[in-house]
């Protein structure tokens, strides 16, 4: 969550967001024509900033844009969080096929706002207002108990849905995509079964990966359920 933090404390006014809120085709493809370019002079290295190897899957390569500009591009696109948009770019797929995706950084806002409640909370319980069991992993949350009126959520990047959040055990704070993975799975031909992760159906058509997700795989009748709710 440090990370959350870190990235969204200085998110800019609204007043600029407009002009850096609409990820256009052509930023993104000119910083993954400077990530080939980077990549075929070094080599085979990819520019992006280290992160722990514990990091959520979609989040653990972000690209550092100091090591492509000027060089391989003459500054970071507008609409990423380095020139005052609101996107994090990242790499996904790093081993075949480095892609260029977003992250969407009003997400990790939403998130920072739950966690300090989150902890304000614990401070005084010493645990979360967990409220209904999901899996053996996963629950809901009584958001009345953290002063909200209405349980808080984050529009999604892919279909304007309004996604709720998830917490585990250990108090991490979660994007429940379910209701785009069920839109997913009945629109598009797929050969998942039951056991695999079927988040890159998210991300196939899309300049988004989803965020702050855990694994979802499918259960018989071909609909999204958690991953280890299955095992």
């Amino acid at each position: 969550m440090l990370f959350c933090m870190i990235l969204t404390g200085c998110l800019y006014p609204d007043e600029r967001l407009g002009q850096n809120a609409v990820p256009y085709d052509d930023q993104i493809v000119s910083v993954q024509n400077a990530v080939e370019q980077f990549q075929k002079e070094t080599g085979g290295l990819l520019p992006i900033k280290t992160r722990d190897m514990s990091t959520s899957l979609y989040q653990k390569y972000p690209i550092d844009f100091n090591k492509l500009a000027p060089r391989f591009m003459a500054e970071p696109p507008g609409t990423s969080y380095e020139n005052g948009g609101i996107y994090l770019y990242v790499l996904v797929d790093v081993e075949e096929n480095p892609t260029v995706k977003l992250i969407d950084l009003r997400i990790s806002e939403k998130i920072r706002d739950l966690n300090m409640r989150l902890n304000v909370y614990r401070q005084s319980n010493g645990y979360p207002p967990f409220k209904d069991v999901l899996t053996n992993e996963l629950y809901t949350l009584d958001y009345k108990k953290l002063g909200y009126k209405e349980a808080p959520s984050v529009e999604s990047p892919y279909s304007g849905e309004y996604l709720p959040f998830v917490i585990d055990k250990n108090g991490e704070i979660y994007v429940d995509y379910r209701i785009d993975l069920y839109k997913a799975l009945q629109t598009k031909e797929h050969s998942f079964k039951t056991g695999d992760d079927i988040r890159n159906l998210l991300i196939e058509d899309t300049y988004f990966v989803p965020a702050y997700s855990v694994p979802y795989t499918i259960d018989d009748k071909n609909e999204p359920v958690f991953l280890n709710e299955q095992s």
